[in-house]
């Protein structure tokens, strides 16, 4: 900690800057207890392909379990309205996709991603906006943030978030959503049911600074489903069963979260 306050003060005004920027907007209630719309995000699409594995492309990968994971919702649910952030492989941009949960006044947000690491690294973890708690943490959101180099004006949507420095994801972690305690419970969910369920190694529920969490308005998690940098989880990954497995378990988190927010 001694460290990170001498950076930031050796850094001032772009802390200051990076403070100002941070700030969440205001607050939109919905009704408390009720969970009637869920916005369902496919990480990256488009010119913006994620993490590849030797066959797998994280952006396919991705929304192909959102929409099975939209499909369930509905066919058991159909009082709930899901709506995606994208259902084609297109691009979409960070600050869009929580804009749009936000308009459409969602009760939870819950982006799809892939992992990346070694090819011996394996499981599952689920996401929360917060303060790293190790540099694997960190790691994790650095690449994922790193998407906003693809877009056109991108330091003036996130205020002149750099995603190459590590001064400015910390600044980002230190923010704490004021729907921490929902999105912690979803994303304990979530894990237990690719633990007990799906018989996937679970690397936990985690925290860390993701920009397409920051400014949502609701309880929103980031699920890891595997790494694609893993040849069997690629295969897993990449195979209707697989899929359509990782979509039942978050599904089966919903359920549970669902009727545990509406008691």
């Amino acid at each position: 900690m001694l460290k990170v306050l001498k950076m930031a003060a050796a850094s001032g005004g772009l802390v200051l800057s990076l403070a100002f920027a941070f700030q969440q907007e205001p607050v939109s209630e919905n009704n408390p207890g009720l969970i009637d719309v869920v916005v369902i995000d496919a990480g990256h699409g488009g010119h913006d392909p994620g993490t590849r594995g030797k066959v797998a492309r994280e952006s396919r990968t991705t929304l192909k379990i959102a929409l099975a994971l939209g499909k369930k919702i509905k066919a058991e649910m159909p009082e709930v309205k899901v709506l995606y952030t994208r259902t084609s492989d297109v691009f979409v941009e960070l600050d869009e996709r929580s804009a749009y949960a936000n308009r459409n006044r969602a009760d939870l947000f819950i982006s799809i991603h892939c992992n990346a690491g070694s090819s011996r690294a394996l499981g599952t973890e689920t996401y929360v906006m917060g303060l790293h708690k190790s540099e694997a943490n960190l790691a994790v959101a650095k690449r994922e943030n790193s998407v906003i180099l693809k877009e056109k004006d991108y330091k003036e949507t996130y205020k002149g978030f750099d995603p190459t420095s590590p001064l400015a994801h910390i600044m980002l972690a230190n923010y704490q959503s004021a729907y921490l305690s929902s999105s912690l419970l979803f994303a304990s969910r979530v894990e237990r049911q690719f633990r007990s369920e799906s018989k996937r190694r679970s690397r936990g529920v985690k925290q860390a600074g993701f920009l397409v969490l920051w400014r949502t308005n609701m309880p929103s998690v980031l699920v890891e489903t595997g790494f694609l940098s893993n040849p069997e989880e690629e295969a897993y990954l990449n195979s209707t069963d697989g899929q359509d497995e990782v979509a039942e378990a978050v599904y089966g988190a919903f359920k549970q979260y669902r009727k545990e927010m509406e008691r």
